[in-house]
């Protein structure tokens, strides 16, 4: 039996990017023979910039919403928070002995957002950031962790790490790799389409799974497009090929088909048909998740049903890790 493990952090709004390159892949991938999938709201994460608490709490939950709402199952994947198995922290700081200050300073989402923060936002956490998650799926003895491209590095790193551990210490932890999806490891922004789709990014670049009908269909038609007419796919039309990349996740249609199906309409036409489809399956989406947000009583269930069975793995390994170190 092989094992998924991946998580989403609750740092802000959910967008496209989330929906398209990660939970609605776990929903389709829950049902494949041979696996065995574990899904958290990694809310450790989300405190290496400061947040309101209230806030943070919400968008805990609203994410656990949003995964049923998306077909992920809790009677076929556990469904966790991650602040709520504490040896994940206890795993981090293991780790930590395990990787060396240049490594964790050439992750570049490191670079890149301590660049933004300034002297006083370069926070110890944000700097270890990559070895707690190397820890959430560690402890899981994880065979494939689902991410997008700007994650590859911190799977590489979270190899490294129980590599390493496993030589000094015998095998300890099973070596994960990332697995990716081909159309939609990488959803980009709609104001920037060479900037992957963020929610730290200006409001016109990305799409919030909760903005409304007449907001989705005005930011398409403001995306960014190319410098010719055509719509087709290709290295050298990222604007239009990630509109059409969008645009087959929200119709089941290939890119191909796509492509012939808009063949001589302008950019305008284009632009309008992939708001009004994206508007349009949102809007039932919404809907789905307001009914399941408003139970808390079964958000809490799962929640707690989850934890229980990630606990149990999470100690387990944690355990066998603390008795090779000595540790009482």
């Amino acid at each position: 039996m092989k094992r998924v493990v991946s998580g989403i952090k609750p740092s802000g709004d959910l967008t496209l990017g989330n929906y398209l390159g990660a939970m609605k892949r776990w929903a389709e991938n829950q049902h494949k023979e041979g696996y065995e999938n574990f899904f958290f709201v990694a809310n450790l994460h989300a405190i290496t910039v400061k947040q309101d608490a209230e806030e943070l709490k919400k968008r805990t939950f609203d994410i656990v919403a949003w995964l049923l709402t998306v077909g992920v199952d809790p009677n076929k994947s556990v469904i966790f928070i991650q602040s709520m198995i504490p040896a994940h922290s206890e795993i981090c700081w293991i780790l930590n002995n395990y990787v060396t200050m240049g490594e964790l300073g050439k992750m570049t989402q490191f670079k890149d957002k301590s660049s933004k923060a300034g002297k006083e936002g370069q926070l110890v956490g944000l700097f270890e950031y990559p070895v707690l998650m190397a820890g959430d799926v560690l402890i899981y003895d994880a065979d494939e962790i689902p991410v997008g491209m700007d994650q590859v590095q911190h799977v590489e790193l979270s190899r490294t790490i129980a590599a390493r551990f496993n030589n000094i210490h015998g095998e300890t932890f099973r070596i994960p790799k990332a697995t990716l999806s081909e159309k939609t490891s990488k959803i980009m922004s709609l104001s920037d389409p060479l900037k992957k789709m963020s929610k730290s990014e200006l409001n016109e670049g990305y799409i919030g799974l909760e903005e409304t009908r007449e907001l989705i269909i005005k930011k398409f038609k403001r995306a960014v497009t190319d410098s010719d007419n055509q719509i087709r796919f290709g290295k050298d039309k990222p604007a239009i090929s990630n509109l059409l990349v969008i645009l087959s996740e929200f119709t089941d249609k290939s890119v191909e088909d796509l492509e012939k199906e808009f063949e001589g309409n302008g950019y305008g036409e284009f632009k309008n048909a992939v708001g009004e489809t994206v508007a349009e399956k949102l809007g039932e989406l919404q809907r789905k998740f307001h009914e399941i947000r408003n139970s808390e009583e079964r958000l809490n269930n799962i929640i707690t049903e989850g934890n229980k069975r990630a606990s149990t793995l999470a100690n387990e390994k944690l355990g066998l890790v603390k008795e090779k170190l000595g540790l009482i």
